[in-house]
């Protein structure tokens, strides 16, 4: 009998969702640079517009090439439906215009990307939708702030800038005891490391320029639906449990079951907002991700080695890898993350805020610049830049203090990366 088993990791990463053109027989996908297309007759057509069949309208909400990306994504992640779209920051306001109405609220982590705590504390106000900070070192602190007003929780499963390793299962089963939906952030983990619906996760999300892209060539963000969601059970969240009126009045979750969420996201949410990701973008990550797993591997292993020429160096305080032991987040780490902590970690210089402004002005191989999950070596002082437009408490809290420096190591040689670093801090 043949093998029946599923496919690898790695062998999803290159061929999942993808064929050969049907039309000339290209093996890699095509650039589909198309705003719309040809429907069969009207009948078709009409069928399209009202789900009741699957195909292309117009590419602001779907595209043959990012529909592999889509696949690809929700195959590695194990999810049933992916949407992907034009930023990370985007994938968060997709995910949140689906969930929240006007006066509710939702729980996040505070150990957050600067430009997240920047989109919750402000842009969200907007929408009448209001964030309730917890600790991600804390589980127990979600479950204080979750009221009758809670819709979701949001985290990172390893938090950016600190690396730090969250317990995802822990916060999962608070959500789950609440009644509403963890929504996890799987940007610096990529499925490689960890796949969020296994621990407890419902919706996961990512800014696909990081490291499934991995070249720094273009911008893009992702939500996976993981069909693990009762929408239907409380009736909190009426575009999936209520008729709706763009659609004869369908109840999504009614129709479309374990990824009702997925189509919600993208006929309702990305059709009248409207951040689509082109196609050329959908293309270069398809590709990026064919090496994923290769690049994520050496990643982390390269990022172990400089975390522990750091933790040795007369100049460094402190370093925060969850690769390392002794590390706080180390046993963590080894539970949920066995395969590594990542590629993205923070340390602290002895000199402070003037000394971290110094070291990314002094390093050659590492780039400075405010990105992460790059083939390349980055580098930046979080403090002057990234989270800057935080109060002093605040970026504390977040792990990005006057003396903190966050790298993402690249794939480079080991040796090369230390001894950049090396004449940097000599400088210092």
């Amino acid at each position: 009998m043949a093998d029946q088993r599923a496919p690898a990791f790695n062998t999803l990463a290159v061929h999942a969702g993808a064929q050969p053109d049907p039309t000339t027989g290209a093996r890699v996908t095509p650039i589909y640079q198309t705003t719309s297309y040809v429907f069969n007759n009207a009948e078709h057509a009409a069928a399209l517009f009202g789900l009741e069949a699957f195909g292309n309208i117009y590419t602001r909400i779907m595209n043959p090439t990012q529909a592999v990306l889509e696949a690809r994504v929700a195959a590695l992640e194990g999810g049933t439906a992916a949407l992907a779209v034009a930023s990370g920051h985007a994938a968060q306001v997709i995910v949140f215009h689906v969930l929240l109405e006007a006066g509710d609220e939702f729980v996040a982590a505070r150990q957050l990307y600067g430009g997240s705590i920047n989109q919750f504390n402000h842009a969200f106000k907007k929408f009448g939708w209001k964030v309730v900070w917890a600790d991600a070192d804390e589980p127990a602190s979600f479950e204080v702030a979750i009221t009758p007003k809670t819709k979701l929780v949001f985290i990172e499963s390893i938090a950016n800038p600190g690396g730090i390793v969250v317990d995802v299962p822990a916060i999962a089963a608070i959500a789950k005891k609440a009644g509403v939906p963890l929504v996890v952030d799987n940007t610096l983990a990529t499925p490689y490391l960890f796949r969020p619906k296994e621990h407890g996760a419902d919706i996961v999300v990512h800014s696909l320029t990081k490291f499934m892209g991995g070249q720094g060539n273009s911008i893009g963000g992702i939500v996976v639906d993981c069909g693990t969601f009762d929408w239907l059970k409380s009736r909190k969240y009426p575009m999936l449990s209520a008729p709706n009126p763009s659609y004869h009045s369908m109840v999504l979750g009614e129709t479309f079951g374990d990824f009702a969420f997925a189509i919600a996201a993208r006929v309702l949410s990305l059709r009248d907002l409207g951040p689509a990701i082109a196609p050329l973008n959908a293309f270069l990550f398809i590709n990026g991700i064919e090496t994923l797993p290769l690049r994520m591997a050496r990643h982390c292993e390269n990022a172990l080695a400089v975390a522990g020429y750091l933790e040795k160096h007369p100049k460094v305080n402190w370093v925060n890898y969850a690769g390392l032991p002794g590390n706080r987040y180390h046993e963590l780490a080894k539970r949920l993350v066995p395969k590594g902590a990542g590629a993205v970690f923070t340390f602290g210089l002895k000199g402070g805020y003037d000394a971290g402004v110094k070291l990314v002005s002094k390093v050659k191989l590492f780039s400075h610049l405010a990105n992460i999950g790059d083939t390349r070596s980055l580098i930046i002082h979080p403090a002057s830049t990234t989270h800057s437009q935080l109060t002093p408490e605040e970026r504390a809290l977040a792990g990005a203090g006057d003396d903190v420096v966050r790298l993402s190591v690249g794939i480079e040689d080991s040796a090369d990366i230390i001894g950049d670093l090396d004449q940097a801090l000599a400088e210092v």
